[in-house]
């Protein structure tokens, strides 16, 4: 019986393998993707230390700030802390080389990886490359493992040109695609064999790409100008992807108005003040991820990435509804945007954080934002510029203390800048 029980209990805890929802296009035929696994369940536990680990795709402080900043405001009770560790050019077995010291020495409890791009060389498929690259990475998956963390093993995102600034790349963009896609593969066995869990970035870039230039044309690029490093949309797409290798849900809460007795509730993460006259007070400690207008036409527009992926659909529900209404339709005003919704579309719950791209919780969700990535930027600079500095040649455990002093007191602004915000919805009959 106990070993059944074992058995069952492994089986939760590790991702299930299936097939892909949808087939890609006819038109990338000719790209085999390994079906990716899906999480059984969320992955994270209160409390976590979350490393993020990468090379300069991770240090470009986007799809990394989005990550800490969603687990920090939409998810405030699972009390989460994140250091990002991005190093340009780094490849998977250069990570081994400073792992102990720049990562494990903060015993980490769960840890998202994003090496690959570095790792194929920028050239067509090739075996010897390819195993190195098996190699490394499983190192690096038994390491952490060694170590107690968790590891959420992320693949690399895709090419959009073949990058001019890197010498020795050679081939056409689809050869080096085509090798990327590979990688990708390989990194769905590694964890297959390790049993840790997998983010696909490169299966929801590739198609994201494919429909992007298909809506806007050739000039917008998923990953990125230079062919490489995405901008602000691309960067959702691969925060997308980890978030839902964690295995969130997205249920960020419920406000239920009953329109015949005026009273109004709301489930955990959000407090009713009041409600009388259609007009509902409420506190959020829950945030939804709100970043403001966006241009849907622009490759470094946060809004164009929201729209390529169901991130809000998936992640980011925030939703009101309608019991018991007498109206056929309902003006919804939520600070100074309103929108008109029928009464069935209330009774089955919309979305306000889809719905209103400005709202009274921005603000909160900006304070957030702005601390995380004061703080990321200072975790490069801790990293890179002075624990492998001249100052760490000289002392590193000196330097490590002397910065984590200076890290702390980020670290503290990000807490506290975690602030439940009041707001109103106002519900008026058409």
């Amino acid at each position: 019986m106990k070993r059944r029980t074992a058995i069952l209990l492994l089986a939760f805890a590790l991702p299930a393998f299936a097939k892909e929802a949808t087939p890609l296009p006819p038109e990338l035929s000719a790209y085999q993707l390994t079906p990716a696994p899906q999480p059984a369940g969320v992955l994270l536990r209160k409390g976590d230390r979350v490393a993020i680990c990468g090379d300069s795709i991770t240090e470009q402080k986007r799809y990394s700030v989005i990550l800490e900043t969603y687990l920090t405001a939409c998810l405030p009770e699972l009390e989460i802390t994140c250091r990002q560790y991005g190093w340009s050019g780094e490849q998977a077995g250069g990570f081994l080389k400073r792992m102990e010291s720049d990562v494990l020495r903060f015993k980490p409890t769960f840890a998202t990886t994003c090496y690959g791009m570095n790792d194929f060389r920028y050239v067509p498929y090739n075996d010897p490359i390819a195993a190195n690259y098996r190699q490394n990475l499983t190192t690096m998956v038994r390491t952490f493992k060694q170590a107690g963390t968790r590891v959420l093993l992320g693949s690399s995102g895709i090419i959009d040109t073949v990058p001019n600034w890197v010498k020795t790349a050679s081939g056409t963009k689809e050869e080096l695609n085509l090798a990327l896609s590979k990688f990708r593969n390989i990194g769905i066995e590694v964890a297959a064999a390790e049993q840790v869990a997998f983010a696909d970035l490169y299966r929801p870039m590739l198609l994201a790409d494919f429909h992007a230039k298909k809506l806007h044309g050739p000039d917008f690029k998923v990953a990125g100008k230079d062919g490489v490093h995405p901008g602000w949309a691309g960067q959702v797409i691969m925060a997308y992807s980890f978030l839902k290798g964690m295995g969130l849900d997205g249920e960020l809460g419920t406000i239920t108005f009953d329109a015949a007795t005026g009273k109004a509730t709301a489930t955990a993460g959000h407090e009713v003040l009041s409600a009388a006259g259609g007009r509902i007070t409420l506190r959020s400690n829950k945030l939804p991820f709100s970043p403001g207008p966006g241009d849907l036409k622009s490759d470094d527009s946060i809004r164009a990435g929201l729209a390529l992926v169901p991130f809000d659909d998936e992640l980011n529900r925030l939703v009101l509804k309608i019991a018991a209404p007498a109206a056929t339709a309902y003006d919804v005003t939520w600070g100074e945007s309103t929108r008109t919704y029928q009464a069935a579309e209330l009774l089955a719950g919309v979305n306000l954080a889809k719905d209103f791209e400005t709202h009274p919780l921005l603000p909160a969700f900006k304070k957030v934002w702005d601390a995380v990535l004061a703080k990321q930027e200072y975790e490069t600079r801790q990293i890179k510029m002075l624990v492998h500095g001249p100052e760490g040649a000289a002392d590193r455990e000196a330097t490590f203390a002397l910065t984590e002093k200076a890290r702390a007191r980020l670290a503290k602004a990000v807490a506290g800048a975690k602030q439940p915000a009041e707001h109103v919805i106002t519900i008026t009959a058409k």
